[in-house]
């Protein structure tokens, strides 16, 4: 009975639906804004800009909390196998997202203007936004073994990308995993930590799902026998 009072609260709560679609619409505000950036500067042609906006794990990360939030706003009580890998994808990309830039990219360029709210915008507002939804109203009960496993896939597939795009025109979207500067193997030990922050933040949402409130219950402890009366 407790969880069926659940899930009809998490269904009627007008807080959630607004919550995850304010954050969906931040995120279109700012990616308005950089592609009218990307039209009106560079050097490269239009549709190599966008390439390589498209290019950033942050963008990625940013279009998959899109999708997640507005989803959300739709239903907050939303469903379904590879609906639960687009949520985890989008929690955990934006988390190492804001991880990543606030520790090893922050200091790489120096920003000014609608560039500089666009950067505060997809680094520091949408993570924060993103997590704390989550936290706030969840929906709880989305992660198992499996999910986090098809998770990684996408990671993965932007990292193949990256070294195959970066192999064909010379140009990465992060120092960190710029070949020509580190070689493979620096890109190797590089692309390690990250997939170790990657981790953590998987499992970190994997037994948050499992034992915040709303949550499955912890198992319980097995009660101890009495000793047997002796003979």
């Amino acid at each position: 009975m407790a969880a069926v009072v659940t899930v009809r609260r998490a269904r009627s709560s007008p807080a959630s639906r607004m919550w995850n679609g304010a954050t969906g619409l931040l995120v279109v505000a700012a990616l308005i804004i950089q592609s009218v950036l990307n039209v009106r500067t560079g050097t490269v042609p239009v549709p190599t800009r966008f390439v390589r906006m498209l290019s950033f794990f942050t963008v990625q990360s940013n279009l998959l909390v899109v999708a997640a939030a507005f989803s959300l706003a739709l239903a907050p009580v939303r469903d379904g196998r590879w609906w639960r890998v687009l949520r985890l994808d989008a929690l955990v990309g934006i988390s190492v997202t804001g991880v990543v830039y606030r520790t090893v990219l922050r200091t790489q360029q120096q920003l000014h203007g609608w560039a500089l709210v666009t950067d505060v915008i997809f680094h520091y507002l949408v993570p924060l936004a993103a997590v704390a939804g989550w936290l706030a109203f969840g929906p709880r009960r989305r992660c198992d073994a499996q999910t986090v496993v098809w998770a990684l896939a996408w990671p993965v597939a932007w990292l193949a990308y990256t070294l195959l795009h970066g192999y064909a025109t010379s140009w990465y979207p992060y120092p960190f995993i710029d070949v020509t500067r580190h070689g493979y193997g620096g890109v190797a030990i590089n692309s390690l930590a990250v997939t170790a922050v990657l981790a953590v933040m998987a499992a970190a949402f994997w037994l948050g799902d499992a034992y915040l409130p709303g949550g499955r219950p912890r198992p319980p402890v097995p009660a101890r026998l009495p000793p047997a009366p002796a003979r």
